[in-house]
């Protein structure tokens, strides 16, 4: 599996208990969509070594107590602290109109009514009060928040993203 192909679904932050137990942040909106996973891919060394759920409970803020197969001792799960954890992209859902998954997006060209082009996606900066879309324009960093009527249109096979940003904006940093 190959790490083009799937998306990114959160890291191992921490042991839980002795017996193997891991403490899973998952980096999703929605993490109820993800209470029943019978195996994840978790980035060893650079390549994707996929891993089997024994038992899986969600918890608050994020994160879930998981046990993996295999993995039965504290020294064996240590092994598997700060590793990102992946899925395959193509259990996701497919989404319509001016929803998009925040890994879709990335190097998509966005385009705002007013200015037109104003550069490539980098990244969707997740903050939970404010998220925001990270561009660059010839290396310069644009920052436009995301809010509730910005995305205009999600073009997939144009690999662009419409905006509207709010007024100002983008002058601040293009000038």
């Amino acid at each position: 599996m190959n790490k083009a192909d799937c998306f990114h679904l959160g890291h191992i932050a921490k042991l839980h208990g002795y017996k193997g137990g891991v403490s899973l942040f998952l980096d999703v909106t929605n993490h109820e969509d993800y209470r029943g996973l019978d195996a994840i891919f978790v980035d060893i060394n650079n390549h994707l070594t996929p891993f089997f759920v024994e038992s899986m409970s969600l918890k608050n803020n994020g994160f879930a107590m998981v046990k993996f197969d295999g993995v039965d001792d504290e020294v064996t799960a240590k092994k598997l602290l700060r590793k990102d954890v992946y899925l395959p992209a193509e259990i996701l859902p497919k989404l319509e109109g001016t929803n998009f998954y925040d890994h879709e997006v990335v190097g998509f060209r966005v385009i705002d009514e007013a200015h037109g082009d104003i550069g490539i996606m980098q990244q969707v900066i997740d903050l939970k009060v404010n998220p925001l879309l990270q561009i660059d324009k010839d290396g310069t960093e644009v920052l436009i928040p995301l809010i509730e009527g910005v995305v205009k249109k999600v073009d997939r096979k144009k690999k662009e993203l419409h905006i509207l940003a709010p007024d100002g904006l983008i002058d601040l940093y293009l000038g």
